[in-house]
């Protein structure tokens, strides 16, 4: 029996904008936009492996969470029969591969599931974290994969979120969480990439752009973006690749970065936050700096490609393979005026 998941999550993301546009208008454009939005994902044309995956979430065995936790760790946990346990296994490794977690289903002894992603997300959450004040704020996770944070971020207080990627994969091992966690959590993703947004929505207190800065060719269009989306006096939590410098130093590597063809500036900490000032925001810190370690980054079961080690050099892993800087990356906190 097919359950409907995904038809009950969309039905919840369109009840939540409606109940925002009463308060503030510009959420009317978003719902406008909403049915294209979440068309364009389905469409088979676009996404070949769409329906597939669709499948994989619609065959999910219906079970209600006996609990969840979102405070240190994303989790349901499951009263369920070893054979549903054995199916839900199957039905997840057909959404491989899962880059951004981990998700825990558990269900007792050798009934629990453990999607051991290629990230641990957690280890950049407990970085940021300490820096944020959620309680009752609308948040905006852009780049958000496969929703990871924004589950983490309900957690610490959100009011609500809205998970922005456009990737199809990411959408629907969304879904796949959603159907255990429950899909009333206030949590919902929209498969499209910050530039597909209405302009100047100024609907979120919280905006995040964390790992999305690099792959961005023009940097100081995508901060426009951002701070669009944020009310007067929201804050911006930006999360990027940096190097080592002064307030003139950016890398902007020849080809590839790590093995990523699509890595176009990474500034310093002191350049980065001469951008955020010229992009017009304000109270500018770096609250985190980490180098990325393959204890973080590696591959596993769920993720079984090549990943970080294979990107660094063998003699040095101080470089990578094209001989720069390993990645190291800087948590930002800022404010539009």
């Amino acid at each position: 029996m097919m359950n409907n998941t995904i038809f009950k999550a969309e039905q919840a993301l369109y009840l939540h904008l409606l109940q925002v546009s009463r308060y503030h208008p510009k959420a009317g454009e978003w719902l406008s936009c909403l049915p294209i939005w979440l068309a364009k994902i389905k469409d088979k044309s676009r996404y070949a492996h769409a329906p597939f995956y669709a499948s994989a979430i619609d065959r999910l065995p219906e079970t209600t969470a006996l609990a969840i936790r979102l405070t240190d760790r994303v989790e349901a946990v499951l009263d369920w029969q070893v054979s549903d346990f054995k199916k839900t296994h199957s039905l997840l490794k057909n959404l491989k591969p899962w880059r951004k977690g981990p998700f825990y289903l558990s269900g007792g002894a050798e009934k629990s599931i453990h999607i051991d992603t290629e990230w641990r997300s957690d280890f950049k959450w407990e970085r940021v974290r300490p820096h944020l004040q959620l309680q009752g704020k609308r948040v905006l996770d852009v780049g958000g994969g496969s929703g990871y944070h924004g589950f983490r971020m309900l957690g610490d207080g959100a009011k609500s979120v809205i998970v922005i990627d456009p990737s199809c994969l990411f959408y629907h091992q969304f879904m796949a969480m959603k159907h255990f966690l429950g899909v009333d959590l206030p949590v919902h993703y929209i498969p499209v990439p910050l530039e597909s947004l209405p302009k100047d929505s100024e609907l979120f207190d919280v905006v995040f752009s964390m790992g999305v800065l690099y792959h961005r060719i023009s940097p100081f269009e995508h901060l426009e973006q951002l701070k669009a989306q944020l009310n007067k006096g929201g804050t911006l939590v930006l999360e990027t690749l940096v190097v080592d410098g002064d307030e003139h130093t950016v890398l902007v590597p020849h080809e590839r970065y790590a093995q990523m063809n699509n890595v176009y500036f990474l500034p310093s900490v002191a350049a980065l936050t001469k951008w955020l000032l010229k992009a017009g925001f304000s109270e500018v810190s770096c609250v985190d700096v980490s180098i990325t370690s393959t204890d973080e980054q590696r591959a596993t079961e769920w993720m079984d490609y090549h990943s970080l080690v294979d990107f660094l050099d063998d003699a040095d892993n101080s470089k990578t393979i094209e001989g720069y800087p390993a990645p190291k990356r800087a948590t930002m906190i800022a404010k539009r005026p």
